[in-house]
């Protein structure tokens, strides 16, 4: 008798897995579009990749891939070009302001989700109001100020100036801790832990996958700003990467638009190499943040 049970279950089982057709037609029309979008994205950048294997200056030659396959863009690349250093810089300004934005995010929003002060109303609205206004607004004001203290063409206090504009974030984070329980903390004080305390141990932790988005967000957005660096990064040698790529399609003579695809591959490396490391804490801060807050 056990053994009919059982198979009759089985039976059971195999008949509850089996698609019906409609479900089947929406599951490879899925398909379809989903390697269709793949194709999309793919398609530019295997565009990019062959024009930096072939020769001359010119970006399109008729086919993705040329016929003649050549490494000398690359090679010219680290031989004739200062992409090494640029890409340092670029390094040095990104995990700085990263860095810097994570740090004074988590503590905003902590401030602004758990403790009640003068202006915390007030100082939630500011930070909204401030996200209508485009960055290249600041543009005067900020290349004012630097060129009065004379701290143009500084990566350092660059990094400073970029660090500044996390109101979005602080938003962000504080919607992800207003919906951890704040049973946490009242259990917490009742222990005798100070705000700090609770931030550090319990808050913190918590809120480490959505620091990693934060995090990364921040990394990209600084690796492909160009409108403010341009106007206070001015030697070569304070180039960013975004600022150096464009040395090579803004020549007065020429665009060497096949160097420019082979610097864009070499640049995209360490942005790919992170995201692949991050990309586990990546998806639990995206899928936390969907139904937090």
């Amino acid at each position: 008798m056990d053994s009919a049970n059982a198979n009759m279950n089985k039976k059971k089982l195999k008949e509850d897995r089996k698609m019906r057709p409609n479900e089947k037609v929406t599951l490879w029309v899925s398909r379809v579009i989903i390697w269709i979008f793949i194709v999309i994205i793919l398609f530019p950048v295997a565009w990019v990749v062959g024009a930096s294997l072939g020769t001359g200056d010119a970006f399109f030659s008729g086919t993705i891939f040329p016929k003649q396959i050549s490494f000398q863009n690359y090679i010219d690349l680290f031989q004739k070009t200062q992409l090494l250093i640029w890409i340092k810089n670029s390094m040095i300004l990104c995990f700085g302001v990263a860095i810097i934005q994570s740090i004074l995010t988590s503590t905003s929003s902590y401030a602004f989700s758990r403790m009640k002060f003068v202006g915390r109303k007030n100082g939630l609205m500011t930070l909204l109001i401030l996200q209508m206004f485009p960055t290249f607004m600041s543009l005067p004001a900020i290349y004012g100020i630097l060129a009065k203290l004379d701290l143009l063409d500084n990566l350092y206090i660059f990094v400073l100036v970029l660090a500044g504009g996390s109101a979005f974030n602080i938003w962000l984070l504080k919607g992800y801790i207003d919906g951890l329980p704040k049973e946490l903390d009242e259990a917490a004080l009742v222990d005798g832990a100070s705000y700090w305390q609770i931030f550090i141990r319990i808050i913190l932790p918590l809120t480490a996958p959505m620091l990693v988005v934060i995090f990364l967000f921040s990394f990209i957005g600084t690796y492909s700003e160009f409108i403010l660096s341009s106007a206070v990064l001015k030697s070569p040698e304070s180039y960013t990467v975004a600022l150096g790529l464009q040395r090579f399609i803004t020549n007065q003579f020429s665009a060497h638009w096949t160097l420019f695809a082979a610097a864009s591959v070499v640049a995209s490396l360490p942005l790919v190499i992170i995201f692949m490391a991050l990309q586990r804490y990546l998806q639990q801060g995206l899928a936390a943040g969907a139904v937090k807050g």
